[in-house]
């Protein structure tokens, strides 16, 4: 079937935004195809520095045919109704059909070429494309990121006609700027487009650039005996600034490794966009960068190596100075500066919150070690961990803020565990970040993040859907992984509002899920009301084990059957109350219910005093027997008033038992 290929050609394309355009694009052709009954085989779209492109596989030549049923007024609807129905639908009223008093037209829609759609949704497409930030050039009233300058359409290889504010399609597409023919060339399908653009210096793909940028630098490297310094989200960027990325090796001055290595990598990548290399040795940077040019050079790169060690070296003497300077004030002496810091505007200044989280961090350090020297060491660190806030490191490098603090802190030879704690604040940032498990540190890394929590809810600054402008999220997912990480039993109601609490609790379930755990079992433990997080993962912990063995499965099925007759009895009235017995006469299977049950009081108390949740869950096991044969031989609805009522007060006893370890209820499997 025909093939449909797109290209909208511009000047560069920021690389930050080209793989959301990439998507937009592909989901805008998908709908806009979808709706006019054309659904492609395969779509796929490519983002680069100059070019959007789309390939659609096995659309239909024309539109199919299209016939619908509208329902119309009832025959017996005023005269006014009935023209307006005819008038949307373009019949007279002997065409209508009368059904159950009710007219019905029936419409027949002719398919339309495929061409024609296309146009329509390549112009809807440009026009209202979602561009983070677009611009209008010249006399036209065309809003696109960069210039647009040139649109192939083409469709079973026929130009697909079609104009846009003085842009007219075709199927004439150029290569690189100066590593091309320099002339355009034809493609009329995508076989012919990627092969002449790879033939004219143009790698169509992201995934390809990425693989051709980290190969050929890990061949450098090689080639002098160094590693590379991997970093993903730069080769997102620089594979998006060259359509035929070309790693080049350069020198740097060995002096400057006197920097921190934080220092150096940050300057590379975010002033100049170059990839750190390392000795495999030692672990330590070594005195080189690997560039990535957008050309083959003649030279083998000599020329832009040096170009760029230039620059690279002013960079570093920048950042020389700033770390020289930076040394001449002590963290403590940097803290008044925080007072004109303005954090938030109903949340006060840097300083307030320095001071706000030192309170904190003193409060929160007992609970990983209870001892004078540990809270002590927190509250220091937490006074000094914003400091370097108004530094001039930071100050060029905010990336590099924690980072600093720790290497000042250690210039001054504070406590090497303040150091550490200054250094480590900010994490975990993400969820592939390390977590910081040293108590001093955890104790700040988690002061730091509650305070942010207690501090934006407590002014209704909450996420909203996918809005989550202060991190908020981040925030307790970070949290929660270092009280897991290290343990810690805090009871978080003691710091928390009732809609912070929830939103841990939702946090946690996201944290459960991703490590393999049902929401269901984690909503059936959070429904206890705990707030220590150790405690309730262990629960959920427990909980999944015995549920995926025979006894829970089948003990579940007894605990939901006790329910549901538990709760038709509510609608009659009160249940009773009281401890079950053994009544005179009752048979074996009710008899031994009870006892079990008493049995199990007891069991329950010692496992759960000493949290071990297995145990508990081992105790509950023990049930599924009787309560399997209580439900087969005996009937809870007895004629006898006093032996229904001491039945329902069995089944009360099993489902509060059974509550003590977790909301079965909840669970939906």
């Amino acid at each position: 079937m025909p093939q449909l290929l797109l290209e909208l050609f511009s000047e560069e394309i920021p690389a930050r935004m080209q793989a959301q355009a990439a998507r937009d694009l592909e989901r805008m052709a998908r709908e806009k195809l979808a709706a006019e009954g054309l659904l492609p085989e395969a779509l796929a779209a490519f983002a680069g520095p100059r070019r959007l492109t789309l390939v659609a596989e096995g659309l239909p030549a024309a539109q199919p045919e299209r016939h619908e049923e509208r329902k119309g007024p009832r025959t017996n609807a005023p005269e006014q109704a009935l023209e307006g129905f005819l008038r949307a639908t373009g019949l007279t009223r002997d065409q209508l059909i009368e059904r159950d008093g009710v007219f019905f037209a029936h419409l027949h829609k002719a398919g339309r070429p495929t061409p024609e759609i296309v146009a329509e949704m390549v112009e809807a497409i440009v026009r209202g494309f979602p561009w983070p930030k677009s611009m209008i050039s010249g006399t036209s009233r065309l809003r696109w990121v960069r210039p647009l300058k040139r649109i192939l359409c083409v469709f079973d290889r026929e130009i697909v006609p079609l104009e846009i504010d003085g842009i007219v399609s075709g199927d004439l597409t150029e290569g690189h700027r100066f590593m091309g023919s320099r002339q355009s060339f034809r493609a009329r399908d995508f076989d012919e487009y990627r092969d002449g653009l790879l033939k004219n210096g143009v790698v169509l793909q992201a995934d390809e650039r990425k693989a051709r940028i980290v190969e050929q630098a890990r061949t450098l490297c090689f080639a002098r005996n160094l590693e590379l310094v991997e970093d993903d989200g730069l080769l997102e960027e620089v594979a998006g600034l060259a359509e035929w990325p070309t790693p080049v090796m350069g020198d740097m001055d060995p002096a400057f490794l006197d920097l921190p290595p934080e220092v150096i990598r940050t300057s590379m990548r975010v002033h100049q966009r170059y990839f750190a290399v390392r000795d495999p040795a030692s672990g330590n940077l070594a005195p080189h960068f690997i560039t990535v040019a957008n050309i083959e050079a003649t030279d083998g790169g000599r020329i832009i190596a040096a170009g760029n060690a230039k620059v690279l070296s002013a960079r570093l003497s920048d950042a020389r100075f700033f770390w020289t300077e930076d040394q001449r004030t002590k963290l403590a002496d940097r803290l008044e500066k925080l007072k004109g810091v303005t954090f938030h505007a109903k949340l006060g200044t840097m300083h307030d919150r320095v001071e706000r989280i030192a309170a904190l961090a003193g409060q929160l350090a007992p609970y990983l070690r209870d001892d004078a020297e540990t809270k002590a060491k927190a509250v220091e660190a937490a006074r000094l961990a914003k400091a370097d806030l108004v530094s001039g490191m930071v100050g060029e490098f905010p990336e590099l803020q924690g980072v600093m603090g720790g290497y000042y802190a250690d210039k001054e030879h504070l406590d090497p565990e303040i150091a550490d704690a200054i250094r480590l604040h900010y994490k975990p940032q993400g969820p592939s970040d390390a977590v910081p498990v040293q108590v001093v540190a955890a104790s700040v890394a988690v002061a730091d993040k509650l305070d942010t929590l207690i501090s934006f809810f407590g002014i209704d600054e909450k996420p909203t859907g996918s809005r989550d402008p202060y991190a908020l999220r981040r925030a307790a997912l970070g949290v929660i992984r270092i009280l897991l990480q290290t343990r810690t039993r805090l009871p978080l109601r003691s710091f928390c509002s009732e809609d912070l609490l929830a939103f841990f609790a939702d946090r946690l379930k996201v944290q459960l899920r991703d490590q393999g755990q049902r929401h269901d079992l984690a909503d059936a433990v959070l429904a206890l009301g705990d707030d220590d997080l150790v405690r309730i993962v262990a629960r959920v912990e427990a909980l999944a084990a015995f549920l995926a063995s025979e006894d829970g499965t089948n003990l579940l099925a007894g605990y939901k059957r006790a329910v549901n007759i538990l709760k038709a009895e509510e609608k009659k009235g009160p249940l009773p109350s009281g401890a079950p017995t053994a009544m005179a006469g009752a048979s074996s299977e009710e008899a031994g219910l009870v006892a079990r049950l008493t049995d199990l009081e007891g069991q329950l108390d010692e496992a759960l005093g000493r949290e071990d949740f297995a145990a508990a869950m081992q105790a509950l096991a023990a049930l599924r027997a009787p309560v399997d044969a209580f439900f087969d031989k005996v009937l809870v609805n007895s004629d006898v008033a006093a032996e229904r009522e001491n039945r329902l007060r069995l089944l009360v006893q099993v489902r509060d038992a059974m509550g003590r370890v977790a909301d079965f209820s909840q669970v939906t499997g």
